[in-house]
């Protein structure tokens, strides 16, 4: 009886390689079957629509030109405007104080340069203190801002005048 076994179990596992043969070689020979129509229909399609594309060309190129620049511009207002959407929609998100992703950049981006004009500030009074001892110890620091809005109106009206 331990002899019927293997024979038995060989015969299963011939069936189901020529069962796996079979139904490959069918698959297959159908696919190239299916890809030598394919090829033929294309051939037989360029032969067919070659005439009709060089009499339609002075037509269809302009036409395909004009549908691409305009679905390039429709994609193109669709990403501006989802990337719009996405921006006031951070914003709303920032300005109510639910920190959205990125808001701790901006917060130090602000900080720093909330410290940058700071000093820059300070710097410039000092340098406006030094330069008024130096030229005319006897004015006064309001004098010397009266003086710059003097010179800026002055600088609006030729701006303005030319």
């Amino acid at each position: 009886m331990s002899q019927i076994q293997p024979r038995h179990e060989q015969h299963q596992q011939l069936s189901s390689q020529v069962a796996k043969t079979t139904t490959a070689v069918t698959v297959g020979g159908s696919l190239m079957v299916l890809s030598g129509l394919t090829l033929a229909a294309t051939v037989i399609g360029l032969v067919v629509a070659t005439p009709l594309l060089v009499i339609f060309s002075p037509v269809l190129v302009p036409a395909a030109i004009t549908i691409f620049m305009i679905l390039g511009g429709l994609l193109a207002a669709g990403g501006f405007g989802a990337t719009a959407t996405f921006v006031f929609y951070w914003m709303y998100r920032y300005t109510t104080g639910k920190h959205p992703i990125g808001a701790d950049k901006i917060d130090y981006a602000r900080d720093r340069l909330a410290h940058a004009a700071h000093e820059m500030k300070e710097k410039a009074e000092q340098l406006g203190h030094q330069a008024q001892q130096q030229v005319h110890p006897r004015k006064s620091l309001v004098d010397l801002s009266q003086s710059c809005r003097a010179l800026s109106i002055v600088m609006l009206i030729a701006i303005s005048e030319s």
